[in-house]
């Protein structure tokens, strides 16, 4: 079961600053879903992913809301 963090309606750098925040509360590898609408967030969660470890399992876009599963590792 995922968690789900809705940052819809913001703009960077918050959707990342949620997201950071968020996944502390995450079990190892327990999911984190990512809901967002700026563009810009599909570059962060990838280079938020990279920087923390964590692994980007998808990617979605659907009627301009993006969806992000991360997985959380250690």
């Amino acid at each position: 079961m995922s968690t789900v963090l809705d940052v819809k309606g913001l703009n960077c750098p918050l959707p990342i600053l949620r997201t950071k925040k968020a996944m502390k509360d995450v079990a190892v590898d327990g999911v984190l879903e990512v809901l967002a609408t700026d563009p810009g967030s599909v570059k962060d969660m990838e280079a938020f992913c990279k920087q923390t470890g964590n692994e980007l399992l998808e990617t979605a876009e659907a009627s301009g809301v993006y969806t992000f599963k991360i997985k959380r590792k250690a």
